[in-house]
């Protein structure tokens, strides 16, 4: 089992999860169960896990975000809906996004059977010093396998954005550093998106751009150096090390098969619009 299969797969497996954030059927559930229409419905949905925490610990776990953005939902999230409703009208809103993305899918066979290939998987994952994944694993798996197939997502991404948070501050990223020179390698997020979505100010992100410089990492233009595309990839390979365990638990035969069936099901979201325009770069380093 090498590294880059598990890369593989959890790539693949990613949008299934991340598609809801994107979804108004996330954000109406949220809304119905008492929270304000706005930001604070993706702090709080992701953050419920944890309990009622204050906004240090959500800033520190998700990392990226302005911790400004993030006072101003957390901790008032908690005195609007319990963490428990919302965990609960998430995973509702989980039914009704896969439903719409997905269709008949959803209820298929293959569904099911990546739901216990990601289960299994998700056996091998350990809570130390992976606190949103160990939040999360302490929620119920749901019994309908659509939705347990989504909660082990769940569990394999947190974990493995565990493992990345250590590898950034192995390299000495923080959460800005390491969101500027991620959207710099023309994957992932657009910088305009990354900035007001996470919520730093043109004055935060250009001194962080001016830090990065200084570091040899950023050249004149804002792309990556040489120093700068080898940093960041050291940081993959070293999260693709802290992430291989439920991969090679599974075994690669299975992990082919789990990889296989997410791919068909997040081309079918994808064809179906899960992700908005304008957010993501495009082109083959997507």
């Amino acid at each position: 089992m090498t590294l880059l299969a598990g890369r593989k797969c959890f790539r693949v497996l990613e949008p299934l999860h991340s598609m809801v954030y994107f979804a108004p059927e996330t954000q109406a559930a949220l809304v119905a169960a008492g929270l304000e229409n706005n930001r604070m419905c993706y702090f709080a949905g992701r953050a419920a896990a944890l309990g009622p925490v204050g906004p240090a610990v959500v800033t520190s776990t998700f990392y990226n975000f302005s911790p400004s953005l993030v006072a101003r939902h957390i901790p008032l999230a908690w005195t609007l809906a319990a963490p428990e409703d919302i965990t609960a009208a998430r995973l509702r809103a989980v039914d009704a996004v896969q439903r719409r993305l997905l269709g008949d899918a959803v209820d298929s066979p293959e569904t099911a059977e990546a739901a216990e290939l990601a289960q299994r998987a998700a056996e091998a994952c350990t809570g130390g010093d992976r606190v949103l994944y160990a939040a999360h694993a302490a929620l119920p798996s749901p019994k309908e396998p659509h939705l347990a197939f989504w909660h082990a997502t769940t569990l394999l991404r947190e974990y493995r954005g565990d493992g990345h948070l250590a590898a950034l501050l192995s390299a000495e990223l923080d959460g800005l550093e390491a969101l500027v020179t991620h959207t710099a390698t023309g994957k992932g997020f657009l910088p305009g998106f990354a900035r007001t979505h996470r919520g730093w100010s043109e004055q935060e992100w250009d001194a962080a751009v001016a830090r990065l410089r200084d570091r040899g990492l950023l050249d004149a233009d804002g792309s990556l150096t040489d120093q700068g595309v080898e940093l960041r990839r050291h940081v993959e390979a070293e999260t693709d090390r802290l992430g291989r365990a439920p991969y090679e638990h599974l075994g690669e035969a299975a992990t082919a098969r789990l990889t296989e069936i997410a791919q068909g099901l997040t081309m079918r979201a994808l064809a179906a619009g899960a992700f908005p325009e304008g957010v993501f770069a495009a082109g083959p380093k997507r």
